[in-house]
């Protein structure tokens, strides 16, 4: 991190989203500028923008998207208390994750709308049963079909 935030700084936008660590890597950030996922002051923002103080930088963060004001720069990633100094989220942006949040917590697992899962070989040859209960009785596996004629 920088020691003075000054104005005559220069940072690329995917290096400062990448040293606020809203990103993993600096490439990842680039590839959600470069689909147009993240915007400075409401237009579409290009990697090689330079974000300056006071800026407003919205973009998608997992399920949601945040909306953070710069309030310091850097090209150095540091750790998680340093990095969050770089910018405050804005209090539309905290609401709506929270509520994302309670949203998700509340909504139910599809997972668990699964009742009992895959079939297992007995309840598959029941299925099968009922299947061709119309058909007749059902060939087990030793009643082979057979060519000979006294059948």
């Amino acid at each position: 991190m920088s020691s003075s935030p000054s104005s005559t700084e220069r940072v690329r936008l995917d290096k400062w989203l990448w040293a606020a660590r809203f990103f993993k890597t600096r490439s990842l950030a680039a590839d959600e500028i470069d689909k147009g996922r993240v915007r400075i002051n409401g237009q579409v923002a290009k990697a090689s923008r330079e974000p300056r103080l006071g800026d407003e930088i919205e973009f998608k963060a997992g399920y949601t998207i945040r909306t953070v004001v710069v309030r310091a720069l850097s090209t150095v990633r540091g750790p998680a208390p340093q990095a969050a100094l770089l910018y405050e989220e804005t209090a539309a942006s905290l609401l709506a994750r929270e509520q994302a949040a309670e949203q998700r917590r509340l909504a139910p697992e599809p997972a668990h709308a699964i009742a009992q899962g895959r079939p297992t070989k007995r309840d598959r040859r029941r299925i099968d049963d009922l299947r061709s209960a119309g058909e007749g009785p059902r060939r087990r596996w030793n009643d082979r079909w057979s060519a000979s004629i006294d059948e």
